[in-house]
C-alpha cells in the first residue's frame, strides 16, 4: 500500500534515511539495481549527494563522506524537528553529544548529526524546503526505523526525553523491545540485545527497506557485491533480513504481510 507522507512531520519521526559512501557512484549503482532506484540531484551544499527516487518521489539519499579509507559506512536515520538548535542543546543536557551542527543546508533545512549515549548516531532534521522522503510502503522505500542497542529501557528514556516520545513494551518476556509513539501512533522501535551487541557496529539505527521478497531481494544484494549478516526469517509484521552493501553499511529487508 502506498502511504505519502505529511509535508509536516511530528517533531521525533523518522523522516529521512542517508547513506555517506565512500563512493557514491558505486552505492548508487548497488542500490539503483537493487531497489529501482533513480537519482537526482541533491543541495548543491552537500556536494556529490543525490535522492534516490521511486516512481518519481523521493525515498533516500546517497552522498560521499570525508575521504578516510578506514571511515565505517552506514546507513544515518533522520529525525524531524521543529526547532534543531533546542533539540541539540537537549541531546546534550541528555547525556548525548552533538559531532556535526546545527547547520544551513541551503534552504532545504537545518542539521545536526548526534551520538546517543548508547553511542548509536542519528541525524536531527528542522525542515525548510525539503521535508524529507514523499512516500513509505512502496518497495524501495522506507519500511521500518529502529534502533539496535544493549539496554531498550535505558536509551529509550533519552530519545523520550529528547524527542517527547511516548513508549510501548513490546515482544516476548525474553525480548527487549520497546516501540517509540507520537500521539499514540508507532513511529520506531528500540531493541535491545545485551552483550549480543556487534562489537564491530556497536549501538547503532538499522533502516529497513520494502521488498515483495526478502530471498529474492537477500540474493540479489550478494550477486551485487553485498553480504547477508542475517538470513531472511520471520518478524511480527512479516517476513526481514539484514545484508550489508559492498562499503559494509548495513541494512534491512522487509516484506510485510
Amino acid at each position: 500500500m502506498t502511504t505519502e507522507v505529511p509535508s509536516r512531520r511530528l517533531p521525533g519521526t523518522p523522516c529521512w534515511a542517508s547513506l555517506m559512501a565512500h563512493r557514491a557512484d558505486l552505492a548508487r549503482d548497488f542500490y539503483g539495481t537493487l531497489f529501482g532506484w533513480e537519482f537526482t540531484p541533491g543541495p548543491p551544499q552537500l556536494g556529490s549527494y543525490s535522492f534516490a527516487q521511486v516512481g518519481g518521489l523521493r525515498v533516500a539519499g546517497i552522498g560521499e563522506g570525508a575521504p578516510e579509507p578506514h571511515r565505517p559506512v552506514s546507513w544515518t536515520t533522520m529525525l524531524a524537528v521543529d526547532d534543531v538548535d533546542h533539540a541539540a542543546e537537549s541531546v546534550r543536557e541528555c547525556g548525548g553529544t552533538v559531532g556535526v551542527g546545527p547547520l544551513n543546508i541551503g534552504e532545504d533545512g537545518r542539521l545536526a548529526v548526534a551520538v546517543d549515549p548508547s553511542g548509536a548516531v542519528f541525524g536531527i532534521w528542522q525542515s525548510g524546503l525539503f521535508t524529507g522522503s514523499d512516500v513509505t510502503g512502496v518497495p524501495g522505500s522506507v519500511a521500518r526505523s529502529e534502533l539496535v542497542t544493549n539496554d531498550a529501557t535505558l536509551v529509550g528514556k533519552f530519545y523520550e526525553a529528547v524527542f517527547g516520545f511516548g513508549s510501548q513494551r513490546a515482544g516476548g518476556d525474553e525480548e527487549d523491545l520497546t516501540v517509540l509513539t507520537l500521539d499514540g501512533q508507532p513511529v520506531a522501535d528500540v531493541r535491545g540485545v545485551g552483550r549480543n551487541l556487534p562489537r564491530d557496529r556497536g549501538a547503532h539505527w538499522v533502516t529497513a527497506f520494502a521488498v515483495e521478497d526478502v530471498q529474492a531481494a537477500a540474493d540479489q544484494a550478494v550477486r551485487l557485491g553485498g553480504r547477508v549478516l542475517a538470513a531472511p526469517h520471520d518478524d511480527p509484521i512479516g517476513t526481514a533480513a539484514t545484508v550489508a552493501d559492498p562499503e559494509g553499511a548495513a541494512f534491512g529487508l522487509l516484506a510485510r504481510d
